[in-house]
């Protein structure tokens, strides 16, 4: 499953205004570096990725749909987010890559 929704999500930066530059996989959770655009808020990226991955999700793992029934949402509502500001962007994607 966790490969599936990184293609999805490298799918979906493909087709945006957005590049992933280092994404991972961890337990329950996903840790994505991305560059973006001015035209969009960080929740709107956020919105369109997990939009677009629960569409897919719900069309290709269809038994998946009865796991989360009661909610019928594959995501939770809510993420964090952060700017790299002067951090080193190395430090970051090594972290992100330790994750899986």
């Amino acid at each position: 499953m966790g490969e599936f929704v990184k293609t999805n999500i490298n799918e979906i930066a493909s087709a945006s205004d957005f590049v992933v530059e280092e994404m991972e996989i961890d337990k329950d959770h996903i840790h994505i570096m991305i560059t973006i655009g001015t035209n969009y808020s960080v929740g709107q990226y956020v919105r369109r990725i997990k939009q677009q991955t629960t569409a897919n999700v719900w069309k290709n793992f269809p038994s998946l749909k009865y796991e989360f029934w009661q909610e019928k949402t594959f995501w939770s509502d809510g993420y964090f987010a952060c700017s790299i500001g002067n951090a080193c962007v190395d430090t970051i994607r090594k972290y992100i890559q330790e994750q899986g």
